[in-house]
C-alpha cells in the first residue's frame, strides 16, 4: 500500500478504501470520568450511571459511523453495550450487563470509531 489520502479515506494500491480508526479513548468510567489515553477525542461526559458521551475533536462527516465498546470493573467483569447514539460531533454509549438489565459504570470503557 501506498498510503495515498483522498479527501475522506485511505486508498489502496488497488483502488479500494482503506478504513481507519478515527477516535479512540480509553477512560475511568466510575466517580469522575477521566480519560487514560485517547485519539481524536477532546473530551468525556458523564451522563448519567453507565452512560458516558464521547466527544469528538473534529465533527464527523456524518453519522454514519461505526462505534465498537466494551467495559470492565476491577473484578474483570465485562460489560456488554446497552445502546449506542450518535451525532458528528459525539457518540453516546451506554454500559449494562446484558439485554433488559440496568446500566452500570466501568473503571474500563473503551470506545473506537470507525467510518
Amino acid at each position: 500500500m501506498s498510503g495515498n489520502i483522498n479527501f475522506n479515506g485511505w486508498i489502496n494500491d488497488d483502488g479500494t478504501e482503506n478504513y481507519k480508526c478515527r477516535a479512540w479513548v480509553n477512560f475511568n468510567g466510575q466517580g469522575t470520568v477521566a480519560i487514560r489515553a485517547s485519539g481524536g477525542v477532546s473530551s468525556i461526559t458523564d451522563v448519567g450511571v453507565g452512560t458516558y458521551r464521547i466527544n469528538f475533536t473534529n465533527a464527523m462527516i456524518d453519522t454514519n459511523y461505526a462505534v465498537l465498546s466494551s467495559g470492565a470493573n476491577a473484578e474483570f467483569t465485562f460489560s456488554s453495550p446497552g445502546g449506542v447514539a450518535t451525532s458528528t460531533d459525539y457518540a453516546s454509549v451506554s454500559m449494562g450487563n446484558g439485554p433488559g438489565t440496568a446500566y452500570t459504570d466501568r473503571t474500563d470503557v473503551n470506545v473506537s470509531i470507525f467510518r
